[in-house]
């Protein structure tokens, strides 16, 4: 064997393939994060300080990990301080400034995302039936687009927060509203990347359903009950064990979606249908597989946060509360689908269905436990 042309082969460690791009762009956000604490280090208490130097390292891996990742940090943060300026510290700002009024102040830049999302869908399904790589181009840039207004629009709003009241100031990742933004941005996320590394766009369309749906939530809570409103916390939630726990949450939630709309175009490939059109069964089951692994590692990670959570807000790690004994369903499904994959060797769409069922189980979960039932986590009712 040529020992040389093997050594080619194997993959490098990460730091070693780090060139001065890759280093610059962590610079570039510890500087940021300096920046941010000189600026607001007031309002900063000793756990948010170690949350915004350890993103330093997290967002730095991911875009050494995944390139396009890094140019949506550098727009969301230059384009969110950008506008954070135009406030003056002044909530009044966002009426006398047009660039706030019409794009950037967090109501609005959280509509821009919805409309990008809703577009995106619309040339992704154009793309996959009139076999236009153009359009699904297109939609590929809307929903990178809607990534970055839809986290623009949190950042400003975790401003927003505070220029109401030191007291009111939260990150925006508290309520029903938010949390919806926040599956969308996620979702949305983990589908970019595995179409990257796949290499294709058939998907799209059918990933934008499950998001669209969500933006549908956001538009009837804004529009029919003012949820786009900044509320204090209430006093359980004022806690740094929420600004792990729920974005853990919400990778598991946006990967078993992913998984879910992956399932109806492997169940469509499985009868006959668009099979020209969609990627390969074996694709599909891989990439099927690959979410519900991510998002089950994630979701397990999380429970076991919210249970130190509990243990500290209420004095006992476990109470059988009903968005407990949800999650509890929602993770012994997707372990028993991880079981029959990898120990059972099962294959094929019956896979498929219980991956689009599960979509059903983690929604009453997410959703339906807030709507029907009650318990010490009734912080999001509609």
């Amino acid at each position: 064997m040529n020992t040389a042309a093997y050594m080619d082969d194997v993959p490098q460690p990460l730091f070693r393939r780090l060139g001065w791009l890759d280093w610059g762009y962590a610079l570039l956000l510890l500087l940021g994060a300096m920046f941010a604490f000189h600026r607001y280090a007031d309002f900063m208490d000793a756990y948010e300080i170690g949350f915004l130097f350890g993103s330093v390292a997290l967002f730095s891996w991911l875009g050494w990990f995944w390139k396009p990742m890094r140019w949506l940090m550098l727009a969301v943060a230059v384009l969110s301080l950008g506008a954070i300026q135009l406030y003056n510290g002044s909530q009044e700002s966002v009426e006398q400034v047009f660039l706030l009024k019409y794009l950037f102040a967090s109501q609005s830049a959280i509509m821009w995302m919805n409309v990008l999302f809703v577009l995106a869908m619309l040339a992704y399904w154009l793309g996959l039936f009139a076999r236009s790589d153009f359009a699904a181009r297109v939609g590929s840039t809307l929903v990178w687009s809607a990534v970055a207004m839809g986290f623009i629009g949190l950042m400003v709003r975790w401003y927003e927060s505070y220029l109401i009241s030191h007291d009111v100031g939260h990150i925006p990742i508290s309520n029903l509203y938010e949390v919806f933004i926040l599956f969308c941005l996620i979702t949305a996320l983990v589908y970019l990347y595995y179409e990257g590394r796949y290499a294709t766009r058939q998907l799209g369309g059918f990933v934008l359903i499950v998001i669209n749906a969500a933006v549908g939530f956001i538009l009837w809570y804004t529009f029919d009950r003012q949820a786009y409103e900044i509320q204090p916390l209430v006093p359980a939630l004022q806690s740094y064990w929420m600004k792990i726990h729920v974005p853990a949450n919400f990778v598991g939630y946006g990967t078993f979606a992913l998984a879910a709309m992956v399932a109806v175009a492997y169940l469509l490939v499985d009868k006959g249908m668009l099979v020209s059109r969609l990627p390969r069964l074996e694709v599909l089951d891989d990439l099927m597989y690959k979410s519900i692994s991510v998002g089950f590692a994630f979701f397990t990670i999380a429970t076991i946060l919210g249970a130190m959570w509990a243990a500290e807000a209420w004095g006992g790690y476990w109470s059988w509360d009903p968005k407990e004994t949800w999650a509890l369903i929602v993770w012994l499904n997707y372990a028993a689908w991880l079981h029959l994959r990898l120990v059972k060797g099962l294959r094929g769409p019956i896979l498929a269905w219980w991956a689009l069922v599960g979509l059903l189980v983690t929604t009453f979960a997410f959703l339906g436990v807030n709507m029907f039932l009650s318990g010490l986590h009734s912080y999001g009712e509609l």
